[in-house]
C-alpha cells in the first residue's frame, strides 16, 4: 500500500498531473539552470587560461624591442595583454608614420598623441572587459528571478491542488499533503537554480576584478612607455 502511495507522488507525478503553466515553469527553470552552469563553466575555463598570462607581462618588459615583447605573449587571439600592447603599438605607428586607414581620420590629427593613445587604450580595455563579463548579466538575472519563478509555480500548483480537493469533496491529510508537497517542489527547484547562479556570479566578479587590476596597470605602463619613447 505504501509503495503505491509513493509512486503516486513525486516530480514525475507532478509533471504528468501539471497543466501548461506548470510545464512552462519547469522548463524555464531547467533552461535557466543549464544556461547558468554553461556560463559558469565556460567563464572559469576562460579565466583559467588567462590568469597564467599575467606573468608574461614581466617577460614583455624584459625584452629589448617592442616586437620581441609582443612575441613573448602566448595565444595572442585570447591574450588580453597582447591585445592591449598590439593596439598601443598600432596607434603609435599610425600617428608617427601617417598611415591611412579606417581608424586614421583627419580630425584625429588635431588630438594630442597622449590623449589619442589614452582613448584607444581605454576603448580596447573596455572591449576586453565586455568580453570578460559575458554571461554575468544572465547569472545575476537568474539568481534574482529563479526563486520567484519557482514560488509562482508553487502558488499555481497549490491553487490547482486545492481546486481538485474542493471538487472531490475530500479534505483528508492524504488528499492534501501529496499535491501541496508536490507544488512546493517548484520552490525548491527555483532555489536550486538560483543558488549556483548567485555563487557563480560572485566568484566570477571577484576573479574578473583581480584580472582587471593587472590589465589596467599594464595599460598605464604601456601609455607611459610609449609617450616617453617616440618610436616603440
Amino acid at each position: 500500500m505504501n509503495t503505491n502511495n509513493e509512486s503516486e507522488f513525486g516530480i514525475s507525478h507532478l509533471w504528468l498531473q501539471g497543466d501548461t503553466v506548470t510545464h512552462i515553469v519547469a522548463i524555464l527553470l531547467l533552461l535557466m539552470s543549464i544556461g547558468s552552469w554553461f556560463i559558469i563553466i565556460n567563464r572559469f575555463l576562460n579565466l583559467y587560461q588567462i590568469k597564467p598570462l599575467i606573468k608574461e607581462t614581466v617577460l614583455f618588459w624584459k625584452k629589448t624591442s617592442w616586437q620581441d615583447g609582443l612575441n613573448s605573449f602566448s595565444i595572442p587571439e585570447k591574450n588580453p595583454f597582447y591585445q592591449l600592447a598590439d593596439k598601443a603599438h598600432y596607434v603609435m605607428q599610425e600617428r608617427q608614420l601617417g598611415a591611412s586607414s579606417a581608424h586614421s581620420l583627419p580630425l584625429a590629427n588635431n588630438i594630442e598623441t597622449e590623449n589619442w593613445l589614452s582613448s584607444n587604450l581605454k576603448a580596447e580595455l573596455d572591449t576586453v572587459i565586455a568580453d570578460l563579463q559575458k554571461g554575468l548579466a544572465f547569472l545575476a538575472s537568474t539568481g534574482a528571478t529563479a526563486p520567484f519563478i519557482g514560488l509562482f509555480g508553487t502558488v499555481w500548483g497549490i491553487y490547482h491542488a486545492l481546486m481538485t480537493i474542493g471538487t472531490s469533496g475530500s479534505a483528508s491529510i492524504d488528499q492534501v499533503a501529496g499535491p501541496i508537497g508536490e507544488a512546493l517542489v517548484m520552490t525548491g527547484l527555483g532555489l536550486a537554480v538560483a543558488i549556483p547562479a548567485v555563487l557563480g556570479y560572485n566568484a566570477l566578479t571577484k576573479s574578473n576584478k583581480d584580472l582587471l587590476l593587472h590589465l589596467r596597470r599594464f595599460s598605464d605602463d604601456l601609455h607611459t612607455y610609449l609617450i616617453q619613447n617616440e618610436r616603440p
